[in-house]
């Protein structure tokens, strides 16, 4: 893979991540009832998750912009955008009508309003394909891992070497 595809995977994951989970805790009373609407989990379980999630999303984009722990902060952003897909693709299943919520906002649509659940999952699906990109191939330049873990990758060796 492309270093530089990598390593752009890495930062558009966090670019969102970071930007969902910051416009989120600003408001986080809204960020609770945004996961109530999908009623799929009960009142209280919607409150934790809600408030939780935008501390999760922020932690896991400052692992990626760090490029530390970046297989372990795939994994878990991949884990997210797969809940996020079931839970829109739910939502349209059973016929409501709802904003996702995804970057604050969130709540039922008004009567005409028209809820945007193709491009929402089109978006996961492009972000999550990102994600397993970096799962499989989480050693990026300008990351910390590389310090960290100070295991010589490929490239290294062949620079080494002077390949």
């Amino acid at each position: 893979m492309s270093a530089a595809l990598m390593v752009g995977a890495r930062l558009l994951l966090a670019g969102v991540l970071g930007y969902a989970g910051l416009v989120k805790i600003g408001d986080l009373a809204n960020a609770e009832r945004s996961v109530a609407v999908y009623q799929i989990v009960t009142g209280d379980t919607a409150q934790l998750v809600g408030g939780a999630l935008p501390f999760v999303e922020i932690a896991v984009a400052l692992l990626l912009v760090a490029g530390l722990a970046t297989r372990a902060a795939a994994v878990v952003t991949a884990a997210l955008l797969a809940v996020y897909i079931a839970a829109i693709a739910s939502v349209w299943a059973r016929g409501l009508s709802i904003d996702c919520g995804c970057f604050g906002g969130g709540g039922t649509l008004t009567e005409g309003a028209e809820s945007g659940y193709v491009i929402d999952i089109a978006r996961d699906l492009l972000l999550l394909a990102a994600a397993v990109l970096l799962v499989r191939n989480p050693r990026t330049r300008y990351a910390l891992d590389r310090l960290v873990l100070d295991i010589p990758d490929a490239r290294d060796a062949r620079d080494a070497r002077g390949d």
